[in-house]
C-alpha cells in the first residue's frame, strides 16, 4: 500500500474545503502504518500549525448516575448485562453536582463533563440534569454531558439550557462495532450526534482502543470521526480499561505504541479538534504520556476518578507539566 506523506496530506487539504472529503480507510490504514518517528513528526507539525504546542485543556468527569445501564457495552462495567463490583448510584443532588464543579474549578479545570448511565435519559431526570448545567455554568466553567441518546427534542433543550458540549462517543471502526455491542447499532450513535448538531451544541466524540481490534480498524475508528460534518470539536481517545466480570476482561493489552500511533493519526486527520487522553491514562507511563503529546493530545481528563475507573492523580499531573514545560489553558 502507497505510504502517505505529510506533503500529500497538506496538498489534499489545500485542494478540499473540506478536510473530511480527503481521506479515506486506504490513507488513514497507511497513515497509521508509517515508522513511528515519522508519523511522530508529521502529527507535530500538524499540531503546530493548529495549536499552542505547550497548551493543555483539562477537563473533568464526575459521574453523575452511576450503574445499571441496560446497553450491553462489553468494555463497561456500568451494563446491566455484567457481574462486576460496581455499586449502583442514583443520580447525585445538584448540590452535590456544584461542590464537585466548584473543586474541580479550583484545581485548574476549564472544563466540567457530567456522565449518567442511561440508555436515554428520561425527561424528569432531564430537568434535574438541567438545573445542574446552569449551575455550573453559574460558576464559569464550560460545560459537557453524555447521557445516553438523545431525541432532537432533549437536545434543543440541554442548548437551550446553555450545554456547551455532548459526549457521545462511536466507540469503534463501524465493521467492528458489532464486535462489542448488540443492543444498540452504530447508526444510532450517529443520530444522536446528528440531533446534537442540529440544536446547535458543540459535540466530543472519540472511541476506545485495545478492545481485540486490528491497527486497520483503528484507522477505520478515525476515519468514521473524519466523516462527521462538522468535525468533533473534542476527540476523546480512551484505551480500555479492564475491569473484572466485563466480557473485554483478559483481553490482551495493546501495545502502548499503538495507542501513540492513534492519537497521532487523529491529529493528522483532524486538525483542528482537541485530542483529549481520557481512559486508561493511569497505565500510562509519563513517558508514554509524553510521546502522545508529542503526537498532538492537548487535553485530558483531570482528577483522580474517571466515572468509576482510576486516573492519575492531581499532583502527578502538575508534576509532569513542569517536567515537559507544559500549562494549562486558562478557563
Amino acid at each position: 500500500m502507497e505510504q502517505i506523506t505529510l506533503t500529500t496530506a497538506v496538498t489534499m487539504h489545500q485542494q478540499n474545503d473540506l478536510p473530511v472529503a480527503v481521506w479515506s480507510r486506504e490513507t488513514l490504514t497507511a497513515l497509521i502504518d508509517l515508522p513511528l518517528l515519522e508519523l511522530l513528526w508529521q502529527a507535530q507539525s500538524v499540531h503546530r500549525a493548529h495549536f499552542d504546542p505547550r497548551s493543555v485543556q483539562l477537563s473533568t468527569l464526575l459521574s453523575i448516575k452511576t450503574g445499571g445501564c441496560p446497553e450491553d457495552c462489553g468494555y463497561c462495567p456500568q451494563s446491566a448485562h455484567h457481574s462486576t463490583d460496581l455499586a449502583r448510584q442514583s443520580l447525585l443532588t445538584t448540590e452535590q453536582v456544584l461542590a464537585a464543579a466548584q473543586r474541580a474549578k479550583q484545581a485548574g479545570a476549564s472544563r466540567f463533563c457530567m456522565g449518567g448511565a442511561w440508555r436515554n435519559p428520561r425527561d424528569k431526570d432531564l430537568d434535574q440534569v438541567i438545573t445542574m448545567i446552569t449551575g455550573v455554568r453559574d460558576l464559569g466553567l464550560e460545560t459537557c454531558a453524555t447521557l445516553g441518546m438523545l431525541t432532537p427534542v432533549q437536545a434543543e433543550r440541554l442548548q437551550q439550557a446553555g450545554l456547551d458540549y455532548y459526549n457521545h462517543n462511536i466507540d469503534s471502526d463501524r465493521e467492528f462495532y458489532g464486535s462489542i455491542i448488540h443492543t444498540r447499532d452504530f447508526q444510532d450513535r450517529l443520530d444522536t450526534l446528528d440531533a446534537v448538531r442540529q440544536a446547535g451544541m458543540k459535540v466530543c466524540c472519540g472511541g476506545i482502543v485495545g478492545m481485540g481490534e486490528s491497527r486497520a480498524q483503528r484507522a477505520g475508528l478515525i476515519y468514521e470521526l473524519t466523516q462527521l460534518d462538522p468535525a468533533p470539536e473534542s476527540v476523546p481517545i480512551n484505551l480500555l480499561v479492564q475491569v473484572e466480570g466485563t466480557p473485554l476482561y483478559g483481553q490482551e493489552v495493546l501495545d502502548p505504541f499503538e495507542f501513540v500511533r492513534t492519537i497521532a493519526v487523529a491529529r493528522i486527520a483532524l486538525p483542528t479538534s482537541r485530542v483529549r487522553l481520557s481512559a486508561g491514562r493511569e497505565g500510562l507511563s509519563d513517558e508514554m504520556q509524553a510521546l502522545c503529546f508529542m503526537a498532538g493530545a492537548n487535553s485530558i481528563f483531570y482528577g483522580e476518578r474517571l466515572l468509576t475507573t482510576d486516573n492519575p492523580d492531581q499532583q502527578r499531573d502538575q508534576r509532569l507539566f513542569e517536567r515537559l514545560g507544559l500549562y494549562a489553558e486558562p478557563a
